[in-house]
């Protein structure tokens, strides 16, 4: 069993994601900006890190880059989610350290089996 965060600013997303993930055999928390999962994260190891690309206060891309800096989150799978499919900002997500890029609306078969790629069932 694996510890997921989540991350997105919108309540539904997170709910989606929280029904989504209730079906693994995984612990699954939420923040609603990338500096309350910054802060979740430096008091708690994640196996799996699912980052939206746009929230106040800090964004996926500066969460990423913060993240790296910690050497406990070097090679912790982080994934990007948004709802743009720009070339340009999956590569600000690469140079950030993102592993890669979930295109909302996701579903759930494509997050389980994000989920069962990264850190198994």
């Amino acid at each position: 069993m694996a510890n997921i965060l989540v991350v997105d600013d919108q309540r539904a997303i997170r709910s989606m994601f929280k029904a989504i993930l209730a079906t693994t055999s995984h612990n699954t928390d939420f923040a609603e900006d990338g500096a309350i999962a910054y802060t979740a994260a430096k008091g708690k190891t994640y196996s799996l890190i699912l980052a939206d690309m746009m929230m106040p206060n800090m964004d996926g891309l500066e969460l990423t880059t913060k993240l790296r800096q910690l050497s406990k989150y070097a090679d912790t799978p982080i994934f990007i989610v948004s709802s743009s499919a720009s070339e340009d900002k999956k590569i600000q997500a690469r140079q950030a350290g993102a592993n890669g890029w979930v295109l909302k609306p996701v579903t759930p078969d494509r997050v389980l089996k994000l989920v069962n790629q990264t850190i198994g069932a």
